[in-house]
């Protein structure tokens, strides 16, 4: 059992919910984000150079996270271990995008045109004209969404590759939240170079959304919520985030929408601030389930010297 992975979960979670993210000026995403600023621009053969940008970005980012992890375990053992919970930690996001959507929910009354610029930090969507009430439906959707991105998806790649040890567990992470970063950079449809990266993060997060709608009907006391919220996936463009957001929908009973793209629980109102606030611990309940999952998880996997033991 690798009681070490279960460790580096608990640890990196801990870690968040103390310090939440660290400045940019130090944050490894926000140096993998300079770089693929360069690779931001027009391209002679976009496709060619977009396909090479999704494949060779995430997996350096992914080998110099490994790399590290393994390296610093030769000066001491315990190097690695404080390597892969950074590591990890650098890669999930729970604390600090829950305390901007729960400003963005509590501004929502008293200054709208602070909510709307607050809510830019979340959703990347035109803000200008949203009723108080949108704004509050946008925040809960960006949580929604960003417990699969920032949280769920990560920890799930550290959990399945923590059988080939504790460095490889780390590059896993390192290399979804890289996707992801390529994705929300480059995956937009005036952006031809952006496609494959676009592409690759829709396979990515395929597992990962639908394990979040789960913890979030799950946390949210309504088991009936994943059924719930596929009737209302046509209208969602992306095939991975309706499922979050339409589980949330489903657990607190709000109507979500983007207007002018979808509707999510049509039948209910958009969500008033007691509503929207409740939404937001049930995300909250959700992520740390999500971290007593993959720790119980990686208790589980065998360890290296496990793996290389079978016959």
């Amino acid at each position: 059992m690798s009681a070490l992975g279960a460790l580096v979960v608990a640890a990196a979670a801990g870690l968040d919910a103390a310090v939440g993210e660290p400045p940019n000026r130090l944050h490894p995403v926000a140096w993998f984000g300079r770089v693929v600023a360069l690779a931001d621009r027009e391209w002679a053969n976009p496709a060619v150079a977009g396909a090479a940008v999704a494949v060779v970005l995430p997996l350096a980012a992914a080998g110099v996270v490994a790399g590290v992890v393994l390296a610093v375990g030769y000066l001491t053992p315990w190097l690695s271990v404080v390597a892969a919970v950074l590591s990890l930690f650098a890669a999930t996001s729970r604390r600090m995008l829950l305390a901007l959507a729960r400003d963005v929910v509590a501004a929502s009354d008293r200054d709208l045109a602070a909510a709307r610029e607050d809510l830019l930090g979340l959703a990347g969507r035109d803000a200008s004209a949203l009723s108080p009430a949108q704004v509050r439906s946008a925040a809960v959707e960006s949580a929604a969404e960003n417990l699969a991105d920032g949280l769920v998806a990560p920890l799930l790649a550290f959990v399945v590759a923590l059988p080939f040890g504790i460095a490889a567990g780390a590059g896993a992470a390192a290399w979804v939240k890289a996707v992801n970063t390529l994705d929300s950079m480059l995956g937009y449809p005036a952006k031809r170079h952006g496609t494959a990266s676009a592409r690759l993060d829709d396979a990515a997060m395929w597992v990962p959304a639908r394990l979040s709608a789960g913890l979030l009907a799950f946390a949210g006391g309504r088991p009936d919520a994943l059924g719930r919220a596929r009737e209302w996936l046509a209208g969602v463009p992306s095939p991975n985030s309706g499922w979050p957001m339409g589980a949330l929908a489903a657990a607190v009973d709000v109507r979500l929408e983007k207007p002018g793209v979808y509707v999510l629980n049509p039948d209910a109102p958009l969500p008033p601030t007691p509503i929207a606030e409740r939404a937001l611990a049930v995300v909250d309940r959700a992520g740390w389930l999500a971290v007593a999952t993959a720790a119980a998880l990686a208790l589980a996997v065998p360890t290296p010297a496990e793996v290389l033991a079978l016959p």
